[in-house]
């Protein structure tokens, strides 16, 4: 197969770097526009770590140049910054992964949580970017709208158990993730001296990632009961969740059967953890029945399965390509 020229709009953060990563290794896709808002700078000034690797000049972001320098581009911006650039974007011909919140929801909802959606016209047009949900629809999609780091993980374990959910009954999912979430920019909150030796719940029961959850589940966000935490670790992931469900199932056998065909999904028969990840695109799963009350707890990493590793995966399906090209698998252990 031909190269296929790619772009990341958004190079300054975390995210951006762990596309560049997975970009420069892929054997199909060739980086060939790298942007943030001020431009002016080599890559390997702006990420140290690329050094003797990749000294790209990093460029303030032109429509123009980028329709002229790629087929496909992924947008690691902010929510509100990332659809000032989708429709541009897409009135070139490109192909987008996004990888904000921008079109991740329906626009009522996304106007509760967010803000005042500026491209509706696209927003209907975005296929949401888990493919063990929505692989057929992602083959034919121009815009990809790849899912939070938070709803990624909570959703890879509900998923298979949700129809056999009691009706009306809570999902409770307390989740924990890593401090590389909240992104590179400076707060009180991130600070060393507050995170470090340190545990607590961030925006309990509204945070903006329940309502996204609750609407792929098909459920009201009234029955997601949704509790974010911050740990001291630079990446990872960790939701336990607990649902109530019918007696008379054997939850192991659903969990292998529903993912008995998608290789980025890994059941285990022992209590998950985040470092076993760490590094890939897995989700490693693990259930524990007792009587009607189910404990599933799902590991990601947040910057890779939550965000960019993701939607290399997204960007592969749309090219055509095999899903596990050029997606890293080896864990980051010890």
């Amino acid at each position: 197969m031909s190269v296929i020229r790619v772009g990341v709009i958004g190079a300054s953060g975390y995210t951006g770097l762990e596309l560049v990563k997975i970009l420069l290794n892929h054997p199909n896709f060739k980086l060939t526009y790298v942007a943030n808002s001020e431009g002016n700078i080599r890559l390997d000034e702006l990420h140290p770590s690329l050094k003797n690797i990749c000294d790209m000049q990093v460029q303030k972001v032109d429509v123009d140049v980028v329709a002229s320098s790629c087929e496909l581009v992924f947008l690691a911006l902010p929510h509100k910054t990332a659809m000032e650039f989708v429709k541009p974007l897409m009135q070139k011909g490109l192909k987008v992964v996004d990888l904000s919140a921008d079109y991740r929801l329906s626009l009522e909802v996304y106007e509760e949580f967010y803000t005042t959606h500026t491209d509706k016209e696209n927003l209907k047009r975005a296929v949401y970017g888990l493919p063990e949900m929505f692989r057929e629809k992602i083959k034919s999609a121009d815009l990809v709208a790849n899912p939070g780091c938070f709803p990624t993980c909570a959703l890879l374990g509900l998923l298979p158990f949700i129809s056999k959910r009691v009706e009306n009954t809570p999902i409770i999912i307390d989740a924990k993730t890593g401090v590389s979430g909240a992104g590179k920019k400076l707060s009180d909150v991130t600070h060393f001296v507050n995170v470090n030796d340190n545990l607590f719940a961030y925006n309990p029961l509204m945070h903006r990632h329940a309502p996204e959850i609750a609407q792929k589940l098909g459920v009201s966000f009234d029955e997601v009961n949704f509790v974010p935490h911050l740990v001291p670790l630079t990446r990872g992931m960790i939701s336990s969740i607990y649902i109530q469900v019918q007696k008379d199932i054997d939850a192991y056998s659903i969990l292998e059967e529903f993912y008995k065909d998608e290789p980025f999904v890994r059941i285990s028969k022992d209590p998950v953890d985040m470092k076993n990840v760490a590094g890939t695109n897995f989700c490693d799963i693990f259930v524990k029945q007792k009587a009607n009350i189910l404990f599933i707890s799902s590991a990601i990493d947040n910057l890779l399965r939550g965000a960019s590793s993701q939607a290399v995966v997204n960007a592969n399906i749309m090219m055509g390509l095999c899903q596990k090209t050029g997606i890293p698998t080896i864990a980051y252990v010890p």
